[in-house]
């Protein structure tokens, strides 16, 4: 059996709106490959802590610079291809970093999508499991206006 482990982050973001009021909104790409839409993440590199990988990968694949929060870590387990397990590991993450740049070729865009359109933006269930699970934790600490 196959194991692989990736890691990613949820990055947000608050800005004002064109109405002048604050709005948070979520990091998110579409693969070139299949067109879903999901978080950036990638494969542990050897010699990273998972926290490092999710900061390189959404740097890589978004240009984004993030600051991880301590508390919220998300697993999410599912099978890719036949003897195969793969693990992969949320973390929640904030940026004022608006500019974004999608990396060549692996993703074919990036987007700031408003948190409240973000969760039926999203292709698969396992992330729309951590999105939820993000939302309560950031409700539970009264965090990024919710």
């Amino acid at each position: 059996m196959i194991r692989e482990k990736s890691c990613g982050a949820l990055v947000l973001r608050n800005a004002k709106s064109a109405d002048g009021n604050k709005k948070t909104y979520l990091l998110m790409i579409r693969h070139s490959n299949g067109g879903h839409r999901s978080f950036p993440k990638g494969h542990v590199e050897h010699g990273e802590t998972e926290k490092m990988t999710a900061e390189r990968e959404v740097r890589e694949e978004t240009s984004v610079r993030i600051h991880i929060s301590e508390k919220f870590r998300e697993a999410v387990y599912y099978k890719p291809r036949p003897n195969s397990n793969k693990e992969v590991i949320y973390f929640l993450a904030f940026t004022k970093q608006a500019q974004i740049f999608p990396r060549e070729g692996e993703i074919a865009e990036v987007e700031w999508v408003p948190i409240d359109e973000a969760r039926d933006a999203l292709t698969h269930d396992n992330d729309k499991r951590v999105f939820d699970a993000a939302i309560e934790y950031l409700k539970e600490r009264k965090l990024g206006g919710f």
